[in-house]
């Protein structure tokens, strides 16, 4: 496709998955079920850590994480016992992340909280940053203790070449600003027009198949190859491609 049509093209992806209607199969609805801005952060977050596998399956292992705290997160994280983190080891979570990562998430949130109002202030952007990268970085040193934890892993690192789609996805619900109801845009410091595409191997093969990108692993450096291609289209907004990428990829369209 020449770049209007393919503007076009995707355009119109965007347009029909960005919908209220999306959140009911997605792990977004997780959040989704919170109002207090920390509680969709940590809901969020959480929620995003998971999301590898069956959505129907990272939506209840996501819903497990939000019964053991009671279904109120940032008072859990605030007020939780000793016991309560002795008691959420032992728990099975999702995959290989289970309850000792849980309880050691749990303590960094409560650490990081009792100096921070809101997880935004440890994703700033420094000022000639073009995208998320060092921020991501700064956000590991500040959320992981130095000392190696088995937790580390599920906490993806873009210096070291990770597409970190989590953390993108987690970072996209965050910061994204539209009246569609789907992403929240609570964090109205960070400009969205450095948001990157969650990058794992359905967007990557939608990617490829449109000629967005050439390279053929799904790493950092790809998707600061599919950065210079998607922000021809919207340079203000263009994660909103995230939805058309993902849609395509679900419904298998261009295969």
């Amino acid at each position: 496709m020449k770049f209007e049509e393919l503007k076009n093209f995707l355009d119109e992806k965007a347009d029909q998955y960005n919908i209220p209607g999306f959140i009911d199969d997605d792990p977004i609805q997780i959040p989704h079920r919170f109002s207090l801005k920390q509680d969709i952060e940590i809901a969020g977050f959480l929620a995003a850590t998971i999301s590898w596998g069956n959505r129907k399956s990272i939506i209840k292992s996501a819903e497990k994480m939000l019964e053991f705290m009671g279904n109120s997160p940032y008072d859990f994280v605030l007020n939780h016992s000793v016991r309560d983190l002795e008691a959420i080891r032992d728990k099975s979570v999702h995959r290989t992340f289970n309850g000792e990562d849980f309880s050691y998430f749990i303590s960094q949130f409560k650490r990081i909280y009792t100096g921070n109002e809101s997880l935004e202030s440890l994703f700033k952007l420094g000022e000639k940053e073009t995208n998320f990268l060092y921020a991501i970085e700064r956000f590991r040193d500040n959320f992981l203790e130095p000392e190696k934890h088995r937790s580390h892993k599920h906490v993806s690192s873009p210096g070291k070449n990770s597409s970190a789609k989590r953390i993108m996805m987690f970072l996209r619900w965050m910061v994204r600003k539209d009246k569609r109801g789907v992403d929240f845009g609570i964090w109205e410091n960070t400009d969205q027009k450095y948001l990157s595409i969650p990058l794992d191997v359905h967007t990557g093969n939608i990617s490829r198949k449109l000629g967005l990108i050439s390279r053929t692993q799904n790493d950092w450096k790809t998707v600061e190859q599919l950065d210079t291609a998607i922000r021809q289209f919207d340079e203000n907004d263009p994660a909103k491609y995230d939805f058309a990428l993902f849609g395509l990829g679900v419904t298998k369209e261009l295969l």
